[in-house]
């Protein structure tokens, strides 16, 4: 039995690794100007073994220096926020529950404007240095005012958690506008608005050897708390009945799903939808057990971004709209129907 099940997974974890290397080359050949996949697979055999096949230098660069970081950075980061956004639906029973509630996304948007506007950090921080910085510390305020509220029972806590998130979010969202409003010069703030909306043109291989690994690591402790996520399922109490020790686990799968959207929006900026509609596209198909549903989702996320990455570079000819907007256009129509056939299943 114990051989069958380690079959099985290797052939999930095949199938899941084509159809996740089909869409990076998808990602990588669509676009303003097309490039084929042989042509790809040149550039990969030169870049790695230095095959030395003769390749149009234009096309080379478009492929290692732009699409392909930009295709395995989307599905990183889709990966990430749709895991996040099942960790915390599960932990707090909330439907509404994404990555952005715990004010990670608000946070990062005042890190990123402080470092672009204010200069702080005198040029030696980056800004996806500054935004990871006040992702931490929006979320790092946001478990403190949860924690120092005095609410009983598992229910409550929850509702603090979701009232602090809130809380956080407005105070760097008014926090943001402040700056913007009071020291951005024009072109600065509409920089800073397209950041915010999305941007993956400025990932690079550095921005790739960073997401891939959170992310993996992230989906790595969440498996491993599956049977927690499934007992959460039921409520905090019926987890700890189970002997399941509530406090380090919530606090744990917190902590990581809030690292690793911290790390996205970082290097993306805010990216919506994606953490709130795919967990419930997915259990609609795949259940509620997250030994299914977590890679799942982590599958479907990554596979939603390529799309809308290439969806945000060719739906208006020679301009690249932020990828926030098309996930946006896309996952708030899906949103909808979804909600409409939970309701009519009732």
């Amino acid at each position: 039995m114990n051989i069958l099940n380690v079959v099985r997974s290797l052939g999930h974890g095949l199938w899941v690794s084509a159809l996740l290397i089909l869409a990076v080359i998808a990602g990588v050949a669509i676009g303003e100007t097309a490039i084929s996949v042989p042509v790809i697979f040149q550039v990969l055999a030169n870049k790695l073994w230095a095959a030395g096949y003769a390749v149009d230098p234009i096309d080379e660069g478009i492929v290692w220096n732009y699409r392909l970081t930009r295709a395995i950075v989307a599905a990183a980061c889709g990966a990430g926020l749709a895991m996040s956004g099942v960790v915390l639906q599960s932990l707090l029973r909330n439907a509404l529950a994404d990555p952005y509630l715990l004010g990670i996304s608000a946070g990062a948007s005042t890190g990123a404007v402080l470092v672009a506007i204010i200069g702080l950090g005198a040029g030696a921080i980056s800004l996806s240095m500054g935004a990871f910085a006040g992702a931490i510390a929006a979320f790092a305020l946001v478990a403190l005012l949860a924690r120092s509220s005095r609410a009983s029972g598992s229910q409550a806590a929850t509702g603090q958690i979701i009232l602090a998130g809130i809380a956080g979010s407005q105070l760097f969202n008014a926090l943001t506008s402040f700056l913007i409003t009071k020291s951005a010069s024009a072109e600065q703030a509409r920089g800073i608005m397209f950041w915010l909306l999305g941007n993956l043109s400025g990932v690079r291989w550095t921005s790739v050897a960073l997401s891939v690994p959170v992310v993996l690591l992230g989906l790595v402790v969440c498996l491993w708390h599956r049977r927690s996520l499934d007992a959460f399922t039921f409520g905090a109490d019926s987890a700890a009945s189970l002997g399941i020790p509530v406090r380090r686990v919530q606090t744990l799968l917190i902590a990581t799903a809030a690292l690793v959207t911290a790390v996205m929006v970082s290097m993306v900026g805010s990216i919506g939808f994606v953490g709130l509609v795919i967990p419930h596209a997915v259990r609609m198909v795949a259940g509620v057990r997250h030994a299914r549903l977590l890679p799942l989702s982590a599958l479907s996320g990554a596979l939603f971004l390529i799309a809308a990455d290439v969806l945000s570079r060719v739906l208006i000819k020679g301009q690249v709209l932020p990828i926030g907007v098309i996930t946006a256009l896309v996952g708030a129509p899906v949103f909808a129907l979804i909600l409409m056939r939970g309701n009519r299943a009732r």
